[in-house]
């Protein structure tokens, strides 16, 4: 097993590696940092402008590859690089890691739980009335884009908080509100109640896609022949479901947790716009806007890592469900 988890991490190194590298390349030749001082007034002189670009090593009069190679020397070292506007890029993203990791990795684990249980009920109820409207809802779900849902949660909120609540009990803004001094407890309420409907914006898709692909997998063992022994061989059927066809099911979609895990990266980009989350895909857009090649290329890297990392956790968890994977 170890030998087999090495081999995965290097190819993810390497792959990280090459996605990184073409984020960058990318992001420099389609950005434009120069354009950022036209507009200025009184625009400065042209060798301030480029020495101010050579500084931040966005100047598009170096070539290209030299560009990121030094680009590419301040990753190794830890540095990656300074912003548009001069400040280092590493401090601003590691507060907005935390903002995007907590959320994604809560919408992960919400959404994949759910739709596992689900998926997995329909199929044992095939046919059932719990199948049929999982089926429809999920449909329903994945025909919403991630934005009209996040809008439409939004708009539910505020209608339960003034008909049924009362009260602001589901905030719909920010991380967390200012100037609270409730202590601890009072604060992490807070921030539970800012989590709520951005956490539930993520799940909802993710929870009808692993539905659906459980449901699929679950039929597919239901009635193998190693089932039918576990119950002849006097486990009841519940438990030879659980222990046994379930655990089966659960292989390709473990696999299926990396590929998900990546996607919601993406559907946290427009979340936290909606819901203004102070996190790396708003500033992804932002520095797209602003022509911040550094940043983009951080986040790319970051994105990549985490991904990674994301693919690891399939695989520990592919070899704690398969033993043919901790024999290799």
């Amino acid at each position: 097993m170890a030998g087999f988890l090495v081999r995965r991490l290097l190819g993810y190194t390497v792959l990280v590696a090459v996605a990184a590298s073409l984020s960058y390349l990318l992001a420099a030749v389609a950005l434009d940092p120069r354009s950022n001082y036209a507009d200025r007034t009184p625009k400065p002189p042209p060798a301030v402008v480029d020495a101010q670009l050579s500084a931040l090593n966005l100047n598009d009069k170096v070539p290209l590859l030299q560009r990121y190679a030094t680009w590419a020397g301040g990753v190794v070292r830890g540095d990656f690089g300074r912003t548009i506007t001069g400040s280092p890029v590493a401090d601003d993203l590691r507060r907005r890691m935390g903002v995007t990791f907590r959320l994604v990795i809560l919408g992960v684990f919400c959404g994949s739980l759910i739709g596992v249980l689900a998926g997995a009920l329909a199929a044992v109820r095939q046919y059932g009335w719990f199948d049929r409207l999982s089926t429809g809802l999920s449909f329903v779900v994945l025909a919403v884009p991630v934005v009209v849902v996040a809008n439409m949660l939004i708009l539910l909120a505020s209608w339960a908080n003034e008909r049924v609540f009362g009260h602001q009990v589901l905030l719909v803004s920010g991380e967390h509100s200012d100037g609270l001094s409730t202590g601890f407890w009072g604060e992490a309420v807070d921030r539970v109640q800012h989590l709520v409907l951005p956490t539930v914006s993520l799940s909802v898709g993710l929870a009808a896609v692993f539905s659906r692909y459980q449901r699929n997998m679950m039929l597919d063992v239901l009635g193998a022949d190693f089932v039918r022994t576990a119950v002849a061989k006097g486990l009841s059927r519940r438990r030879a479901l659980v222990r046994h066809a379930l655990r089966t099911a659960l292989i390709p979609v473990a696999t299926y947790f990396a590929f998900t895990f990546g996607a919601l990266l993406t559907g946290a980009t427009f979340t936290e716009k909606i819901f203004g989350w102070h996190g790396l895909g708003e500033q992804l857009i932002n520095s797209i806007f602003s022509n911040d090649v550094n940043t983009v290329a951080a986040i790319s890297l970051l994105a990549g890592v985490a991904v990674l990392c994301a693919s690891l956790a399939a695989d520990l968890l592919h070899a704690a469900l398969d033993p043919r994977v901790r024999s290799a």
